[in-house]
């Protein structure tokens, strides 16, 4: 078995060395690549994608091609709030509202500013979840940049009923990112059905179960305390 933060150092230094990595480079990030786009067009093939009224996205920028395409194909897209800060916990990109900003809206700055944050009781069946990767394997398992936020969204996302074993989840990242490599998957490790990078789109036919909600044994304190929805589950929980 391999260290998770050991792969990540791996890919990482990859991705630079290649010279894949897009501005603002690859260490410590859901690395930006060469290709993202022709990626988001091959994920914006699939039938999943077709089917989806609305979409989970993270806000990394080698997705934001991915965002620009939902939107302009009439999705309504949901984004965290960075580190899940407030109760109103994600940014709600509605296309009807955006009068040709789909483009600028679909970065993190301009989700900001044309988004509106919604709580997730207020949000609608999530049809497609975008995971941002460092790196992954083709059974599916994959590995993030560390701070256990798409985790917790996904668990938010399963806790509120968005989210069902109907959802599809899917990462875009280069061919590179995908590895051999094996590391344990834990319950609140989020696998994907879909990795899509600029040359090839795999269905994993993934084994793993997915998260049944938010994984509370698993939480570190300083999340909980940090992280205001989750607070308020933990305090009308029966």
């Amino acid at each position: 078995m391999t260290d998770k933060q050991a792969v990540r150092e791996k890919i990482w230094s990859l991705l630079e060395s290649e010279g894949v990595a897009r501005f603002p480079g690859a260490k410590g990030r859901i690395p930006n690549f060469r290709g993202a786009e022709q990626a988001a067009d091959a994920l914006s093939t699939l039938p999943e994608w077709r089917a989806a009224a609305a979409i989970k996205a993270n806000p990394d920028s080698p997705q934001q091609p991915v965002r620009f395409l939902a939107l302009r194909d009439g999705k309504r897209v949901y984004m965290a709030v960075p580190r899940l800060r407030s109760e109103k916990c994600f940014v709600e990109l509605d296309p009807a509202r955006l009068a040709g900003d789909e483009r600028a809206a679909s970065s993190i700055r301009g989700a900001m500013r044309f988004g509106r944050h919604v709580h997730p009781s207020d949000m609608p069946h999530i049809g497609l979840v975008v995971a941002g990767s460092v790196a992954v394997r083709r059974d599916g398992a994959r590995v993030g940049k560390g701070g256990g936020y798409s985790d917790i969204e996904f668990g938010l996302g399963r806790h509120f009923g968005l989210i069902d074993d109907s959802t599809t989840i899917v990462t875009t990242v280069h061919d590179l990112q995908i590895v051999e490599d094996e590391w344990p998957m834990i319950a609140h490790d989020l696998a994907v059905d879909y990795i899509v990078t600029p040359t090839e789109t795999l269905a994993t036919h993934s084994r793993y179960e997915r998260p049944q909600g938010i994984c509370w044994d698993l939480l570190p304190e300083e999340k909980l305390a940090a992280i205001p929805i989750l607070q308020t589950i933990r305090r009308h929980a029966p």
